[in-house]
């Protein structure tokens, strides 16, 4: 594979999982004035919005055929619509802690349906780096007094990590004639079909119950344009370079990115032994994405 190419894909990886660990700040802020189904379709409709008149500019959106539709249908369903979902409500079950550790075991099951589903190949060296990048993260993460656990709560969070995978599997075998935005714009917009009669039936009653405060607004605009649309255009296009399992494998890395803006942005302390978690998830990282070619003689 071209190293430029691989380069670019990398610094691709690492920015959207930059923005997605970030994208907190601004969903707490957004939430302020809105519920979070409500919060979800605003977002998703404006990236949607947003991704159509890019495409229709630089007509770059090519036809959907009638063949590919189940396949960006599932995409659609499993992520942006079930993962935000089921995420929202499984953490006002679990603490943040218990969702961390759950969501950072994508990268874990990753391999397996990379394997079974796409037939991609799996080295010792993902499985090894995986499993020490996720040992970081519960370094990052786990607080005795946070352990409060809920099974449907657990359930719902597992869920997620399905359709996370799920999602990144259909990126794969999405057909290499589509473009990037194309294949967002068309996930995206799907996603609506499930996000607007959830909005309708679930929070419409409760707009505008609470103030809404400009600060909100502009959060949901910044999550729609970066996080919705620039992420995800990064994220499908390192999937269909570097796989799915090594693209998943740098969902580890966010704990680690968030602990780092919370101390930079609230001045919240990192103490000696999250800075040896954030090194050992670093280090699983570049132990899952580095092989080694072994020659019998």
């Amino acid at each position: 594979m071209n190293n430029k190419k691989l380069l670019s894909a990398y610094v691709a990886i690492i920015i959207a999982m930059s923005v997605w660990a970030c994208s907190f700040l601004f969903t707490q802020e957004a939430l302020k004035s809105f519920n979070p189904i409500t919060v979800v379709t605003i977002r998703m409709s404006l990236a949607t919005l947003i991704l159509g008149l890019v495409g229709l500019i630089t007509k770059k959106i090519n036809k959907l055929n009638v063949s590919d539709i189940p396949l960006f249908l599932l995409a659609g369903f499993s992520q942006p619509f079930c993962y935000f979902i089921c995420e929202a409500y499984g953490l006002t079950m679990v603490s943040a802690t218990i969702a961390s550790v759950i969501l950072s075991t994508i990268p874990l099951f990753s391999p397996l349906f990379a394997w079974l589903l796409v037939k991609e190949k799996v080295h010792w060296n993902n499985i090894v780096g995986i499993i020490i990048s996720l040992i970081g993260v519960l370094m990052l993460v786990v607080k005795n007094d946070e352990m409060k656990v809920s099974a449907l709560g657990i359930c719902l969070l597992f869920i997620s990590v399905l359709t996370a995978i799920i999602y990144s599997v259909c990126l794969k075998k999405i057909p290499s004639h589509y473009s990037n935005i194309s294949i967002v714009f068309y996930i995206h917009a799907i996603s609506l079909v499930f996000f607007i009669p959830t909005f309708l039936l679930f929070d419409i009653k409760y707009f505008g119950e609470k103030e809404i405060l400009f600060s909100s607004v502009m959060s949901i605009v910044i999550l729609a344009v970066v996080a919705s649309v620039i992420s995800y255009l990064f994220f499908c296009y390192v999937v269909r370079i570097i796989g799915v399992t090594k693209a998943n494998a740098f969902c580890n890395i966010m704990p680690a990115i968030t602990a780092l803006a919370v101390w930079i942005f609230f001045g919240e302390s990192i103490s000696f032994m999250k800075w040896i978690g954030i090194f050992i998830v670093i280090l699983g990282l570049f132990i899952c994405q580095y092989h080694v070619k072994i020659n019998n003689k």
